[in-house]
């Protein structure tokens, strides 16, 4: 059975430049039943209501806050809950946090400022601008968690807005009970209180709240009057954690569950030319076998049977000519491109063309960086059981609305007629976002699922075994970049100049922070099978290694320390050098060390967010890299959650880590070579480094705080290494270099 990968149709990609646009709408819709309505049907019980779309009150006054994202490990129910809670002037100890269902009525219009910032769009507009974002957000089934937007996008423009409209709901409700005027009453601890000593609590008010329309635009707490936010309180999602009672999607088990596993071609873009399954299905508890693109599944009673039935079946591929690409023909690709001369325009600024010219000295460098998997550490997994015209989906997924909608097209059901029950994410890093334009262009394991479960008289439940994940996966693309930069007499950057390959999402992350007046940021595309997607923080990880290491070698070339280099082009961007600054003192740069080891420092802003990192290393034997420390500061506006907050960065650290020190996916024979943690190694505990976060709160816009950890710490690794051993690491990743730890000091003894 085929699989028809339509490209979006110009309505369609209108629509979707328009969730752009921001905006928030509370409980109405442009026309039909209310959001609260539908919320109510959809989720309370007796006597609770919906006040807001994702507020809940029942008449014990607690109040339930429904988070339209995922839980992948990063903690968002809590800090969301945390920003809606404050605004309500709620009473802590009577919240409660749950992920919102998959249901067109909790799509997540707040995701649309994440093009256009909701203050720009003026007061009186905002109603009718949240009412389109509503009806956008529906229509393109927008539920996704990824690009680090929960907090600042769902938290500031949804949650922060949702909260203050209730609590003024329940101002107004309480104030018509009473006969008295709003501006006479107070909302505290999730009750409100009236100038005559009355008082009712939320769970009294609520029915009568939720007759009013909220507020697109209410007035928002100062900073300084926040009892909630900023604190540490602990996590909804950690118990059930701890005390192995949370369920993933892995752990799906419906009455007479059936599994599948299945038999991929290793090359990629093959299909399935033949295959004899006679002997297959003579085995115990074997029940049929199912063919799709590029694969056949074997289903069973249990995953063990199907597993090694799957691995035993004889399948012919037509590799369609694939077999003939390597890495070594991909980054000779890269090469040939860049050497033709013809590219795409990313940022000009300048004329750097006439400054190479007048250059006292020119330095130029050419950087690489491999393919990586995401590596989730809980497998690739879609449970599915159609039946009577409907379907029930047991997913872990980073949009599950998406994927609920993505499942009815490949079903061939109606949207209405698929009920997803979100579970938790065993990791995510975007590898768990269904196809939607611009991420995913391939076949996932959640379309094999639906074909599967068609031709299934039963529930059924695909794993994918770790060598399925790391060689089918949709890789952080490989990329190539040749950096030049133009030098006056005293060694600063008159020209930069960088010719790239693949033009990747953020369309931002190429670019510099730094005071260089003449700049030509260029790309080149080029075309092959390997699948590409979302991968933690995205292009910032491939070109905050290209940057600040180039950065490094100018500081090296103009015989200047490299904090202070970097420092002196910070002059104008005060919070960059705020930031640079911190991490610097925080990890004692300029001190002395310990003898054999050396810092080297980094700073990117991704995702609102900006972060510098020092690494601390050392070279052990047989010359591999020991990480001892890391030290970060983090400007990200705003601090909700202050665990969470450095859980996170710490997290992003240790992943770039992983793949700065091993990451590599390798192709041969037009297959990934790698196949498990054997040869795609992760950072163990053992060798994880102390890590320190600092935060720096500086008003400004709210910045993610998932991503932005990771881009920086490849650089930093990279220019400790440099500083310790003279060796300049252009490719990625270290583990493929040989290092001697008795090279000396290099950056140190040529000062």
């Amino acid at each position: 059975m085929a699989i028809e990968l339509k490209k979006p149709s110009r309505r369609q990609l209108l629509v979707a430049g328009g969730i752009a646009g921001g905006g928030l709408l509370l409980g109405v819709a442009v026309s039909g039943p209310s959001r609260r309505g539908l919320a109510d049907k959809l989720a309370a019980e007796d006597g609770e209501r919906f006040v807001t779309t994702w507020l809940k009150i029942s008449p014990d006054n607690i109040v339930t806050v429904y988070v339209p994202h995922s839980d992948m490990g990063q903690g968002p129910i809590t800090a969301l809950a945390m920003m809606a809670a404050e605004e309500l002037e709620a009473d802590w100890s009577l919240v409660r946090a749950e992920q919102a269902p998959a249901e067109k009525a909790f799509a997540n219009e707040a995701l649309g400022n994440r093009f256009l910032d909701g203050d720009a769009v003026p007061p009186m507009l905002k109603g009718v601008t949240a009412a389109t974002w509503t009806k956008v957000a529906q229509f393109m089934n927008l539920q996704v968690t990824g690009g680090s937007m929960a907090v600042r996008y769902t938290g500031h423009h949804g949650m922060r807005v949702t909260g203050a409209a209730a609590k003024d709901m329940m101002v107004k409700a309480a104030a018509a009970r009473w006969g008295v005027s709003p501006a006479q009453c107070t909302a505290a601890m999730s009750m409100v209180k009236g100038p005559n000593g009355q008082s009712a609590t939320y769970g009294e008010l609520a029915a009568d709240a939720a007759d009013y329309s909220p507020s697109a635009a209410p007035k928002l707490k100062a900073k300084k009057d926040y009892t909630i936010v900023g604190t540490a309180r602990p996590r909804f999602d950690i118990p059930a954690k701890v005390d192995g009672s949370a369920m993933y999607g892995v752990d799906a088990r419906p009455e007479g569950l059936l599994y599948a596993a299945v038999h991929l071609a290793p090359v990629f873009g093959s299909t399935v030319a033949a295959y004899d399954a006679s002997e297959i299905l003579t085995r115990r508890g074997v029940k049929q076998v199912v063919d799709f693109p590029g694969g056949v599944a074997v289903i069973a009673d249990n995953y063990w049977r199907a597993k090694e039935a799957a691995l035993a079946l004889d399948v012919t591929f037509d590799t369609k000519g694939n077999e003939a690409i390597s890495s070594e023909t991909i980054f000779a690709g890269h090469d040939a491109a860049l050497d033709a001369g013809k590219s795409d325009k990313d940022f000009e600024t300048g004329n750097a063309p006439r400054a190479f010219e007048g250059a006292t000295r020119v330095v130029e460098a050419s950087y690489r960086v491999p393919y990586l998997a995401h590596a989730c550490m809980e497998p690739m997994n879609c449970t599915i059981w159609i039946r009577d015209g409907k379907a029930d989906v047991w997913l872990g997924v980073q949009d599950p609305l998406g994927a609920r909608a993505r499942i009815a097209e490949i079903a061939g059901l109606d949207f209405d007629n698929v009920t997803l029950h979100p579970m938790l994410l065993g990791g995510g890093f975007g590898r768990r976002i269904p196809i939607r334009a611009g991420f995913f262009d391939f076949p996932s394991e959640i379309d094999f699922a639906a074909i599967i479960a068609k031709e299934v008289a039963a529930p059924v439940k695909l794993i994918y075994t770790r060598e399925d994940d790391i060689q089918h996966d949709a890789y952080r693309i490989a990329s190539t970049s040749r950096l030049r930069a133009a030098l006056d007499d005293k060694g600063m950057p008159l020209a930069w100049e960088n010719r790239y390959v693949h033009k990747d999402e953020p369309g931002e992350a190429p670019h510099i922070p730094y005071n260089v007046p003449n700049q030509s940021i260029r790309f080149v595309e080029i075309d092959n099978p390997v699948p590409r997607g979302p991968w933690r923080s995205v292009a910032h990880t491939q070109h905050t290694f290209f940057n600040e290491s180039f950065v490094d070698e100018l500081a090296h070339e103009a015989g200047q320390d490299p904090f202070e280099y970097r420092r002196a082009m910070l002059k104008d961007q005060p919070r960059h050098l705020a930031v640079l600054e911190l991490a610097a003192e925080k990890a004692g740069w300029g001190r002395p060390l310990p003898a054999g080891h050396a810092h080297g420092i980094a700073i990117q802003q991704s995702f609102g967010s900006i972060v510098a990192e020092v690494a601390e290393i050392s070279i052990v034997e047989p010359g591999e890299v020991k990480v001892h420390r890391v030290t970060a500061a983090v400007d990200c506006g705003e601090v909700i959650h202050p665990d969470t907050a450095a859980q996170q960065v710490e997290s992003a650290i240790i992943y770039g880590l992983t793949a700065a020190l091993f990451g590599e996916i390798s192709i041969e024979g037009g297959a990934v070579a790698q196949s498990n943690f054997t040869d795609y190694e992760m950072l163990k505990l053992a060798d994880t480094p102390e890590i320190a976060v600092h935060f720096i709160e500086s008003g400004a816009p709210l910045g993610g705080l998932g991503e932005p950890g990771t881009p920086p710490i490849s650089a930093a690794v990279a220019n400790a290494v440099f500083s310790l051993t003279g060796q300049r690491i252009r490719q990625l990743p270290l583990k493929n270099h040989k290092l001697s730890p008795a090279s000396g000091q290099f950056a140190r003894a040529a000062d």
